[in-house]
């Protein structure tokens, strides 16, 4: 019979860890599935990752296959060493692997794992495992498969259903309290035909469909950047009928205000005579326009403190404004202006 290199069947190495066979698994299950993969190899490579995945994903199997040795080659002819002959590892008349598919479907096992763990392997002792199902949660239900159908009474919406996605806030929407329309843009998977696509009036035989929705959100006082406001059951759909949730990351976006908790800080311009002099400025707030005093020498990037100016505090209150100083000088000088600036110069030189 032909020895399986199970190790290179994955593509990974001998020394490889389980959550490294379960990656290398989960990657070419998902290509090679006979229903996304119609070629005519398909159905025979995936009963190969399989039936790999079934050995070194189990301690006693794979430490059985181990013994084996690293010396053999994929191909080339075995014979199994006395003694392993029949070894029956469940005793059973099942077929399902760990993985949930259906080998009696596949066309059951391959002789060189019948030679080393027998043809009576069970279901019993994959399902102990609680692998069953591990299959199509891991790919979101999404496969209704010809190799191999499972169902389990509870379920949890699987990670690959929620939707992330960034949301972008002005101080003026966390000031309003008001909630904020965010438009949502997704693909998910076809759940008239599960994914497959194929012959599908409702996707076109892509297996994925575009959906768009706009939602409105309230955003809650003393938001920080980068907080995740979670939306429960508004993400994809799988075909089983489970949702998963939105979170939509904050984005401060607001040209004129810098938010820091409840506080803002805006900039606002003088001219040098300005900041020299002193002078009353009228600014625009989210509390109104007011007018404001800058005193005489003040410095570029000083700092301005308004009370009670900023966002909303939970506990009752506001935050406050800073307004930042910044010089700007005139851009269209008059002559006499110019020779101003220059008498100014001189004297400070001296």
């Amino acid at each position: 019979m032909e020895y399986k290199d199970y190790y290179e069947i994955l593509g990974v190495k001998r020394e490889a860890t389980q959550a490294e066979i379960k990656s290398a698994y989960r990657k070419l299950a998902k290509k090679y599935h006979p229903d996304v993969n119609k070629t005519p190899e398909a159905s025979a490579k995936f009963k190969d990752i399989n039936e790999a995945f079934e050995v070194l994903s189990d301690k006693d199997k794979r430490a059985r296959y181990d013994s084996l040795g690293s010396n053999w080659q994929a191909g080339a002819n075995y014979t199994p060493p006395p003694g392993f002959e029949n070894f029956n590892f469940g005793g059973g008349n099942g077929y399902y692997s760990s993985s949930g598919i259906n080998f009696e479907d596949l066309g059951g096992f391959s002789d060189f794992f019948n030679s080393l763990f027998g043809g009576g392997f069970s279901s019993a002792s994959s399902r102990s495992r609680g692998g069953a199902n591990s299959f199509y949660e891991d790919f979101g239900g999404g496969f209704s498969s010809r190799a191999g159908r499972t169902s389990s009474k509870q379920q949890k919406a699987p990670a690959d259903l929620n939707i992330t996605q960034e949301i972008k806030v002005s101080a003026k929407d966390i000031f309003n309290q008001k909630p904020v329309s965010v438009r949502i843009n997704n693909l998910e998977k076809c759940t008239n035909c599960s994914g497959v696509g194929s012959m599908c009036s409702q996707c076109h035989g892509t297996g994925f469909v575009t959906f768009s929705k706009t939602l409105n959100v309230k955003i809650p006082p003393e938001v920080k950047e980068g907080q995740k406001i979670r939306l429960k059951g508004e993400g994809k759909s799988a075909s089983n009928g489970m949702k998963g949730d939105l979170y939509l990351v904050v984005k401060f976006a607001d040209k004129d205000y810098t938010i820091n908790g409840t506080d803002l800080t805006k900039t606002i311009e003088v001219t040098p005579a300005e900041a020299v002099v002193g002078t009353k400025k009228e600014i625009q707030t989210l509390h109104g326009n007011i007018n404001i005093k800058i005193p005489p020498r003040t410095s570029c990037g000083a700092v301005l403190r308004l009370k009670e100016l900023g966002l909303p505090k939970k506990s009752g209150g506001y935050g406050n404004l800073n307004v930042k100083i910044s010089l700007a000088v005139p851009k269209n000088l008059t002559d006499e202006q110019i020779k101003l600036y220059e008498q100014l110069l001189k004297l400070e030189s001296k």
